[in-house]
């Protein structure tokens, strides 16, 4: 049976591996995409989606490149400031205006981002959609993929983008540790009897993390990263207890809310890799890493892994699976992946920790970095870069 010849073939089509299938379509080289999905259409416009993400400038731009950032006005909302509040009277604020710069980041939904990438793809990136791989070969020379519709196909680089559980990671033999918080994010779209005023909050509450993100037309996305009992209760909740729930536990700053829809629920994990590279192999995005969404930066740090894998495939006229190549992508990504993860999750433990010593100190450091204005420029330059 003849095998169909590429030379990098990305698995995965969601946000991160669509992204870097457009970031090499330069002509040079002859890139697949393998997706069983399809994205066919925009949302439709009386349809929200409860997973949103906060588009950070640098990832913006990295799309820009691409002009897969092609979001309408109406379905984008600028978060203009961060407002942080502990559980004990500590407080962070953090704003555009200190940066010197017209927004923090980009809420966007998940849907209207995706089919934003996917109406870039043209000839130059082949995509076999309706179809999953069954099995790999890797060789000296190139990688050979089965599908389960009986063709095959060879590439001298594969990416695996096929999320935190992916097929080709595991296929491939490289271990993923994960780490449970015992935690759903439960997410839902609400409409707010306030204006917002593009500012996003975020409360560490005695029951997890609760986070207000901005949307167009005065209205919010929230994420509360909770324990699997409360996530359950509230998933069960009828609607208007669940709008009255979630606007009490802001306080009502927004005054009263209204569900646009049933909330949903995501487990939460930390996730790592062994390795994010092998022969012939490279890992991007929830394939390769995993965070607690608190800071919002999970998709973030899978466009970092698309740039960087981008950037010096663009810089490198050789074999895409070069090992020196792969092992520079490695070191590139290391240390922001690190950095982020020790973050979130030392976020998450601290705020976690029941006692009443780690409940002053954690309300004192939110008060004391709020009125440290090179420790703060310096923590929100790493967070909105």
């Amino acid at each position: 049976m003849s095998s169909t010849r590429y030379d990098i073939a990305i698995v995965g089509g969601g946000l991160v591996g669509a992204s870097l299938a457009l970031a090499l379509a330069d002509g040079r080289r002859r890139v697949c995409l393998i997706e069983r999905q399809t994205v066919t259409a925009p949302p439709a416009d009386d349809s929200w989606d409860a997973r949103v993400y906060a588009i950070s400038p640098g990832s913006r731009a990295f799309l820009a490149r691409f002009d897969g950032f092609h979001i309408p006005g109406s379905r984008r909302a600028p978060v203009l400031a961060m407002d942080v509040r502990g559980d004990r009277g500590g407080r962070i604020r953090f704003d555009a205006l200190e940066m010197a710069a017209d927004e923090l980041a980009v809420i966007v939904e998940n849907r209207c981002l995706l089919w934003s990438l996917w109406r870039r793809f043209d000839e130059r990136i082949e995509r076999l959609t309706g179809v999953t791989p069954t099995a790999v070969w890797i060789e000296p020379d190139a990688a050979t993929l089965e599908l389960d519709d009986g063709s095959s196909l060879s590439a001298r680089l594969l990416v695996a983008a096929d999320g935190a559980n992916s097929w080709l990671r595991r296929e491939a033999g490289i271990e993923f540790e994960r780490l449970s918080y015992h935690q759903h994010g439960v997410v839902a779209n609400f409409q707010c009897e306030r204006d917002h005023g593009s500012v996003a909050r975020q409360w560490f509450r005695h029951d997890g993390v609760l986070a207000w993100l901005p949307l167009p037309g005065n209205r919010l996305s929230m994420v509360w990263s909770t324990d699997d009992a409360h996530a359950k209760a509230l998933l069960d909740m009828p609607l208007p207890m669940l709008s009255s729930t979630v606007a009490d536990a802001g306080c009502r700053v927004l005054g009263g809310l209204t569900a646009l829809a049933p909330a949903q629920a995501f487990p939460l994990a930390l996730g790592r890799a062994s390795a994010t590279i092998g022969p012939r192999l490279a890992l991007v995005g929830d394939a390769a890493h995993t965070v607690h969404p608190l800071a919002g930066q999970g998709v973030n740090l899978g466009f970092g892994d698309a740039r960087e894998l981008a950037d010096l495939l663009a810089s490198h006229d050789g074999d895409p699976g070069d090992p020196l190549l792969l092992a520079r992508y490695a070191r590139g990504r290391a240390e922001d992946v690190r950095a982020m993860q020790s973050v979130c999750h030392g976020l998450q433990r601290l705020f976690g920790h029941p006692s009443g010593t780690a409940a002053v100190l954690r309300n004192l450091g939110l008060r004391l970095v709020d009125g440290m204005g090179p420790l703060k420029r310096g923590l929100m330059q790493q967070a909105f870069r």
